[in-house]
């Protein structure tokens, strides 16, 4: 799809890639070293995707978290995908956030995403009146 940000990623920020999903740093990380999984072919939802896509993304997961911790040393990850406006999904194209977590980026991080972290890059439309 010409107009999606995801279907036309540029060759350079791809971390990792299989058959049928690539990999790369979120330009909006919450941590360092946040990665978003994308499939290849112009999928909405984790609903709509393919079995074989969705076993291509979790191999990807497995890769990244294998790269993750050998660059940035983390000490757990939340790993999530958002379906639907409702659920704060703005790109509509399926996509996995592998999201580093470290001892003391939050001050209690009980309860994972119940507990959503502000973002370290402001995030588009974000304080805009």
């Amino acid at each position: 799809m010409p107009d999606c940000l995801f279907c036309t990623m540029p060759v350079t920020d791809i971390i990792l890639e299989n058959e049928r999903a690539l990999a790369f740093y979120d330009k909006f990380p919450v941590n360092e070293g946040h990665v978003l999984i994308v499939p290849k072919r112009h999928v909405v939802s984790l609903f709509d995707a393919t079995q074989e896509e969705i076993t291509s993304i979790w191999k990807l997961i497995e890769g990244v978290k294998e790269l993750l911790d050998q660059r940035f040393h983390s000490n757990g990850y939340n790993i999530g995908v958002n379906v639907g406006a409702a659920a704060g999904q703005t790109i509509f194209h399926m996509h996995v956030h592998v999201i580093p977590r470290y001892d003391g980026d939050v001050e209690d991080p009980r309860g994972g995403i119940r507990k959503i972290k502000k973002s370290l890059v402001p995030y588009v439309g974000e304080g805009e009146e």
